[in-house]
């Protein structure tokens, strides 16, 4: 009883805090929404539908970050719809994969937003070319935000699809914000399993301390010289002795088929310093606390399938699921529409969105 009462109080005591934060603060922030540059034509990687309605929109995180965004409408439709936020693959832009399913669903009747993640495209927020487990994640929460506002849309059907890494990030969300009614992580990365242990969970302690000395070291350098070094995008030219994972992202980033001028994976990458956080965060920590509908999405053939597997192990309850897509590698998930499963995607949100 004590300790609850303990509780209690520090609840009651955090929230003073927060509202008379508020009092001082909220009609300032309300006027900070940075003024983005937004490019108007047509730049996407796939062509543009008649079924539904584009515009470009904005909106701000709880960082106060702007980001931008494509919303895209079913033509036709009236009342209040069920909404799903799309981003990834981790180093995308919406002008990629996550606007390729966001103007699919939305011709399967929902409303939907591809955005660009603070730091990186249209969006705002300084450095560029910076990954954050913390903001990445609230970038999500964020198009919550956005799309429970909007007239037509039903507040109460919010979904979510992640792709890549930015499933980890989505399912991330479903855990914090109770709002998300269902989510989809397609061809999933956890970017902080992948950071801190490297493929496969192969890195030992040892190389995860020289690694923290190599980027800490980088940070002093970056400070000295006042700008941010970069890692890289996806190699180019390509190894003769490539990996065969590496062909697949050549083959999407660097190639017609996905090459955007503002994708840092077609260009030159996330600042060095990116993956620091990463090292000691967990993403996916409290994923066995989701209580909404959770779908994994992953091709039998991707080397980053065991993600998908692992997350799915730790997930609780009935409404959850993994779908292995037959003969599929880890890129086919984010422009194969033979591969990438659309009409189950249709099915689960209509289930879970009403």
């Amino acid at each position: 009883m004590k300790t609850k009462n303990l509780q209690s109080a520090l609840i009651a005591l955090l929230t003073s805090v927060i509202l008379l934060t508020g009092c001082t603060t909220n009609k300032k922030t309300s006027d900070t929404m940075k003024t983005l540059n937004l490019t108007q034509e047509w730049d996407k990687t796939f062509p543009q539908s008649e079924k539904v309605k584009h515009r470009k929109v904005t909106f701000r995180n709880r960082y106060g970050i702007t980001l931008a965004a494509d919303l895209y409408e079913p033509r036709n439709a009236s009342g209040k719809l069920a909404a799903i936020a799309v981003s990834g693959p981790f180093g995308a832009v919406k002008e990629q994969a996550s606007g390729r399913y966001a103007q699919t669903m939305a011709e399967r009747g929902f409303l939907t937003l591809a955005f660009d993640p603070s730091f990186t495209g249209e969006s705002g927020g300084e450095p560029r070319y910076v990954a954050s487990p913390d903001i990445n994640t609230e970038d999500f929460s964020a198009a919550v935000d956005y799309l429970s506002t909007l007239p037509n849309v039903n507040a109460e059907c919010i979904g979510l699809i992640g792709i890549c890494g930015w499933g980890g990030f989505a399912i991330n969300a479903a855990a914090i914000d109770t709002r998300i009614k269902a989510t989809v992580a397609s061809t999933m990365y956890d970017i902080s399993r992948a950071t801190s242990k490297g493929y496969f969970d192969s890195m030992t302690s040892e190389e995860r301390y020289e690694l923290r000395k190599q980027l800490n070291a980088q940070r002093t350098e970056d400070y000295r010289n006042g700008s941010y070094a970069l890692a890289g995008g996806v190699v180019d030219p390509l190894p003769d002795d490539a990996s065969q994972f590496v062909k697949d992202y050549y083959a999407y980033y660097k190639t017609l088929r996905g090459y955007h001028k503002r994708s840092l994976n077609s260009n030159k990458g996330w600042n060095k310093t990116s993956a620091l956080p990463f090292l000691n965060t967990s993403l996916l920590a409290f994923s066995d606390e989701i209580r909404s509908a959770v779908l994994l999405i992953h091709g039998e053939k991707a080397h980053s399938r065991y993600f998908s597997e692992d997350a799915f192990k730790k997930l609780t309850g009935n409404n959850k699921e993994l779908m292995i897509i037959p003969g599929a590698n880890h890129v086919d998930l984010y422009d194969n529409m033979q591969a990438i499963p659309f009409n189950t995607l249709e099915v689960f949100f209509k289930e879970n969105l009403q």
